[in-house]
């Protein structure tokens, strides 16, 4: 199966990132339970800012990984998606559609177990936690299983956390808003709709599409929807022309990868990773929300997946390439209940209550750490093809 030069980087990248955000969430756990964990966890709450041009804006260090680093970490996704709709796996009908199926199932069904058990409590805002799926993680995982994996599963699995990621920044745009603002809203929507003029007048230079961008990321940021959206909508305004190396859609995904894999995601990971472990925290993985979560990540995710896959294939709406087995789309179905990034990420938007956010990644981890180990272990029995995929760049 051929794949494309940017998505071995791409794959390169993501398997790589995974091992380092594993790492960062281990010493992030251990540095917040050590001696000087306090000091560390009040130093991400210290507020800086600046005031320039009437522009005056305050967050603490967290909240600048968050909403500002966050929001770059969301424009690389955005140009993902976009190629993947151009000229990817989702540009074509009878390539998407099994992974279609399969993210749509991975999400709906993982929401509908989390509903069940928090219906009619306050947590049920939480609803979208389980929804998502970590590609750097669930990627990472599969990569260690080295010539096993058939590159069509590689595809599939790349291209189902992509879809999940669109329906992840949906349901942030929708329901994860506060105090809105519809002045700051329409400036932001101006300066992206000037952003798509330029792109169809056939402006290529990439300082004349991100230097805006900064400034409606802010305004989205004074709307009340989170300011991550920006990145993804600054993704599509971007050209994207043949998809080739000389488009600026190309150049600025060569130029975020390696940033966004190494830097923005570990630093992510390890401010938000810092839990503080109480005598109780067992405990606590009792609670209706947290029981939604592992629910929904471990047992809701893959089952979604495996029925939406073999309902679009029965259907005869989508089909199984043919190296592949149900085998691997079970064990690829446990590697999409890996949260972390996204799930934390949609975690921190949800609940304001510090306890309640502390025991959400409790549960987050718990439940990715044990879906990625089954996801690995039933892939790993999976027979091997009979001789090793043949990667070309183009």
């Amino acid at each position: 199966m051929k794949l494309t030069k940017l998505f071995n980087e791409f794959f390169e990248s993501e398997q790589a990132s995974g091992i380092v955000l594993i790492l960062c969430a281990i010493s992030a756990i251990a540095i917040a339970n050590s001696s000087f964990g306090h000091t560390v966890l009040e130093f991400w709450h210290l507020k800086v800012g600046f005031e320039a041009g009437g522009i005056f804006l305050k967050q603490s260090i967290e909240h600048w990984i968050n909403d500002g680093l966050m929001a770059i970490f969301f424009l690389l996704i955005g140009l993902e998606i976009e190629r993947e709709l151009y000229i990817g796996e989702l540009s074509d009908r009878k390539s998407a559609s099994l992974p279609i199926f399969a993210a749509v199932g991975g999400m709906a069904v993982p929401a509908l177990v989390y509903f069940l058990i928090n219906l009619g409590s306050d947590s049920v805002r939480g609803i979208g936690i389980p929804m998502a799926t970590d590609i750097a993680f669930a990627l990472g995982v599969l990569s260690l299983l080295g010539n096993r994996v058939p590159a069509p599963l590689k595809v599939f699995l790349a291209a189902l956390a992509i879809v999940d990621d669109l329906g992840a920044i949906i349901m942030i745009a929708l329901f994860y808003t506060n105090d809105f603002s519809l002045v700051n809203f329409a400036l932001a929507a101006v300066i992206f709709v000037l952003l798509l003029v330029l792109n169809r007048m056939g402006v290529k230079k990439l300082a004349y599409y991100l230097i805006p961008g900064a400034f409606m990321w802010y305004f989205m940021l004074q709307s009340g929807v989170h300011a991550t959206v920006a990145g993804v909508l600054l993704a599509f305004a971007i050209p994207f022309g043949s998809g080739k190396e000389d488009s600026p859609s190309y150049k600025l995904q060569h130029v975020l990868h390696k940033p966004v894999a190494f830097f923005i995601m570990p630093i992510f990971a390890f401010v938000n990773t810092g839990i503080v472990l109480s005598g109780t925290w067992m405990d606590n993985l009792g609670s209706s929300n947290a029981l939604g979560i592992i629910g929904g990540l471990f047992i809701g995710k893959p089952l979604g997946i495996l029925l939406a896959s073999a309902l679009g294939v029965s259907l005869g709406l989508a089909q199984l390439p043919k190296v592949l087995k149900w085998g691997h789309i079970i064990g690829a179905g446990f590697l999409g209940g890996i949260g972390f990034t996204m799930s934390i990420f949609i975690t921190l938007l949800a609940f304001g209550d510090p306890a309640v956010v502390q025991n959400s990644k409790i549960a987050i981890l718990f439940a990715s750490f044990f879906a990625g180990s089954i996801g690995f272990l039933i892939l790993r029995k999976q027979e091997a093809p009979l001789q090793p995929e043949t990667v070309r760049s183009s």
